[in-house]
């Protein structure tokens, strides 16, 4: 695993922030552990990327009302993040700027939708701004950010996973520590806010 010394955001880098939506967060109906911890360390990140005018991009679940994920067509999943709804609205907390895009995915009843990029035109949007490097933090560890972090790779983006900005949902209770590895095994490499210059 490389460490990483120091990382000066440049043009050509954008932040992607995965899912920090009422229901994943503590009360909501598919909450995360700890999932309100990671706000104001995003928040920070987001701060860092404003000063230097680079891109902000916030992921959502937004889920058909009849989602094959929920447990009441058969899925794993309490019903959450329908779009429209209070769960699905990005927390209050979260200092999203009005600059940010967004994009929606698992809105097709039939696709999982864990990946910001699947069903949706991001990959599109980075390349069109040039985007080279992507700095992916938030919710879940072990789903939407591991399968977004996986297909930024598939598409050559080079990642970095904010170690300080991400939980996990932990059916096992090694889940998240495994999707760790995996996205490291694959080519992620790890950040913190304090290596940011």
């Amino acid at each position: 695993m490389s460490h990483l010394h120091e990382i000066i955001l440049q043009k050509g880098d954008a932040l992607v922030i995965v899912d920090i939506q009422n229901d994943f967060l503590p009360g909501g109906s598919l909450a995360v552990a700890g999932g309100d911890q990671v706000i104001p360390v995003i928040n920070a990140y987001i701060a860092k990327f404003q000063q230097r005018g680079l891109p902000i991009v916030a992921t959502r679940d937004w889920h058909s009302p009849d989602h094959s994920s929920f447990i009441q067509q058969g899925g794993p999943w309490p019903e959450h993040c329908v779009a429209g709804s209070k769960g699905a609205e990005f927390a209050p907390a979260l200092l999203l700027p009005e600059t940010a895009q967004i994009f929606s995915a698992g809105y097709d009843k039939a696709s999982a939708g864990y990946s910001g990029f699947e069903d949706t035109d991001l990959h599109s949007h980075l390349n069109q701004a040039g985007i080279k490097r992507l700095f992916i933090g938030g919710i879940a560890t072990d789903y939407c950010v591991l399968h977004t972090v996986l297909d930024a790779l598939q598409y050559r983006y080079r990642v970095f996973l904010l170690q300080d900005a991400i939980r996990a949902v932990n059916v096992k209770p090694e889940d998240g520590q495994n999707a760790v590895q995996k996205m490291l095994a694959n080519g992620a490499e790890l950040l913190t806010l304090d290596m940011i210059a």
